[in-house]
């Protein structure tokens, strides 16, 4: 029995996650810039608020477009908060998950004020909002991508590019099937999708899921409308017959998708053209289903898919390949675009017809590796000590997108580890306040700091010596005290030092003063209690006033130490001689009667003397 139990239990703890369809799938909607849950029609969908997630402004919303949720607040970003602001949200199960973003205006926009951002998530750079984006009623309002959470966190940011200030309406995080949009080895957690097109052929309004009774494992896709190819060489069909293999999972495609769709006519190819950016790769999916009344079998509408010239599928036959009509059908491919524009052609080879449902394209995005984990908490720790202005930003990853990196934060890639690490900190003359953390030292890989001309307080912290790598340190002009730990002796690649400008004190280690006889450029200057290299006063000889101040305390203490001593030994010797003055006036008396228990003492040894006589003669005769 219990075996049978362990078997069990292994059994179903062997399901992978995308088989427990019946908890549901992870959805969060966040209202962005509201200060209270939001529930909107027609579905009554909740909106969460927005507490605690970033920083920005909260104000109130003009929507772009008929697709936007209809919310009445936003939160947009000047650029006094920092160049990149973030979303950072937790405890999102691991998983896969469609991120969309949803774009709002302040107000109506001139050319000048439209705001165009770059927008991330997880540090990898999906989008950049194009000019007149504002104008357009379709998707164009919105960015999506699909891909993998494993961290129990999302972080999406949105990046200035100084024309008007970031402005974001809305962010959906929704859980999909982990094996949705499988397009092939790449698939999982090296890339990403951005949802480039998602056309309903046919349709006659656009759509989400929800709005046509989608499974929710689908992510709520949008589907806008598309009711001709154009040159009036098609048309458009639709049927209310059900549509079978149409809902499956992974994907969950919707029924009505398939319920329309566009047929060409008089023999004419059906072409679609997508702007596209060179050099990148599409994941390209199109849906069929023959709902033409006038094809009852297999053999009666054939025709060949070309992509950018290329044959990619050959003789499709939807009802050969499917079995029925009213069967869904779902072809995917992936394409690499050399030029700008991505042409899909479906041409007829028999029955001079061609038919479409749908069309996806997607773009893949390889996903950018992240900075390493130490070094970007050694940062944080960084920017929390140090009061970092916001107008810094200093959110989101230090070094990705690496068209965004936090100002002054110097980034290289490490091949051994395929981290980004940090390996310079250039933060000069920014009104820097607070103390250097200890923490410093977590950034193994600095070669280079520059904190000079801040108001930087404290003492330099010891464990900046476990930097093996530092070449250059600049801490110049700042109010650091304290002496120069030993340990920057250690670092052996230094050979530049700058330490001039603050109120340190004591020796300069002698592992650093060695170091200028090998080309090293030091500066000491402007610290009027270092000490014992060539340039500074001798240590010993040439006191500071604070130096002159500790010795004059110490001989004030000596002084007073010595008095309080001699006092003491005055008073025991006044006492010694007082006693001896009053032994001296009582020397007769105590004579006179010492000689007095003498004379006693030799009458009793005497009267002894006779007793004992009288005993050794004997007794005494009796008359």
């Amino acid at each position: 029995m219990c075996r049978l139990f362990l078997l069990l239990f292994a059994l179903f703890s062997a399901i992978p996650p995308s088989f427990s369809r019946h908890h549901g799938p992870y959805a969060l909607r966040i209202s962005c810039g509201a200060r209270d849950d939001v529930h909107i029609p027609p579905k009554n969908t909740k909106w969460h608020k927005d507490i605690a997630y970033t920083g920005g402004i909260n104000t109130n919303a003009t929507l772009p477009s008929s697709i936007s949720p209809a919310l009445t607040t936003l939160r947009y970003f000047p650029l006094s908060e920092g160049p990149e602001n973030c979303y950072s949200i937790s405890k999102v199960p691991k998983g896969h998950y469609f991120v969309r973003v949803f774009f709002g205006l302040v107000k109506e926009p001139s050319f000048d004020s439209e705001p165009l951002f770059d927008v991330s998530i997880e540090g990898t750079l999906i989008y950049s909002l194009p000019s007149g984006w504002s104008n357009h009623d379709d998707e164009q309002t919105f960015v999506e991508a699909l891909l993998y959470l494993p961290d129990y966190s999302a972080s999406l940011c949105f990046h200035s590019t100084g024309h008007g200030d970031p402005a974001v309406l809305a962010i959906e995080i929704l859980q999909v099937d982990n094996k949705a949009y499988n397009y092939g080895p790449q698939f999982g957690r090296v890339t990403m999708l951005r949802t480039g097109k998602r056309l309903s052929c046919g349709a006659q309004k656009p759509k989400f899921d929800a709005d046509i009774n989608g499974d929710r494992w689908g992510g709520n896709r949008f589907w806008n409308s598309f009711s001709s190819f154009g040159q009036h060489s098609d048309r458009a069909i639709s049927t209310n017959s059900s549509i079978k293999q149409a809902s499956n999972a992974p994907n969950s495609f919707p029924e009505a998708l398939y319920q329309t769709a566009i047929v060409s006519t008089n023999q004419s190819d059906l072409s679609y053209t997508m702007d596209v950016d060179p050099g990148r790769n599409y994941s390209i999916w199109l849906h069929f289903a023959e709902i033409d009344p006038s094809i009852k079998s297999s053999g009666q509408r054939i025709f060949n898919i070309e992509i950018n010239g290329n044959i990619l599928f050959k003789d499709v036959d939807i009802v050969n390949m499917t079995g029925d009509i009213h069967s869904a059908l779902v072809l995917n491919t992936t394409v690499a675009v050399v030029g700008r524009s991505l042409r899909i052609i479906l041409r007829p080879t028999k029955g001079s017809h061609a038919i479409i449902s749908g069309i996806e394209i997607f773009e893949v995005i390889l996903a950018e590796s992240k900075t390493m984990l130490e070094e970007v908490r050694a940062l944080q720790a960084l920017k929390s000590a140090m009061g970092l202005p916001r107008r810094l930003g200093w959110n989101g990853d230090p070094c990705v997108p690496q068209l965004h990196p936090w100002s002054g934060a110097d980034c290289q890639f490490d091949e051994e580890s395929s981290k980004w690490v940090i390996d310079g900190l250039g933060l000069d003359n920014q009104g820097l306040r607070g103390s250097l953390p200890h923490d410093m030292s977590r950034l193994q890989h600095l070669q280079n700091i520059n904190l000079s001309g801040n108001s930087i307080h404290g003492t330099i912290p010891s464990s900046l010596g476990a930097v093996t790598s530092l070449e250059v340190l600049d801490l110049s002009y700042n109010f650091l005290n304290g002496s120069i730990p030993e340990s920057l002796g250690q670092l052996t690649s230094l050979r530049r030092l700058n330490l001039n400008g603050n109120s340190l004190h004591g020796k300069v280690p002698a592992a650093l003063g060695g170091r200028l006889l090998h080309r090293a450029s030091f500066n000491f200057t402007d610290n009027a209690g270092l000490c014992g290299i060539p340039g500074l006063p001798k240590c010993g000889t040439h006191l500071s006033i604070g130096g002159k101040i500790g010795i004059g305390l110490g001989a004030c203490a000596a002084l007073m130490l010595l008095l309080i001593c001699s006092t003491c030994w005055w008073k025991r010797r006044q006492n010694i001689l007082r006693t001896q003055r009053i032994a001296a006036r009582e020397a007769p008396y105590a004579k006179a009667r010492t000689q007095s228990l003498r004379d006693v003492q030799m009458i009793r040894n005497q009267s002894l003397g006779h007793t004992r006589t009288a005993s050794e003669n004997g007794p005494p005769l009796l008359s």
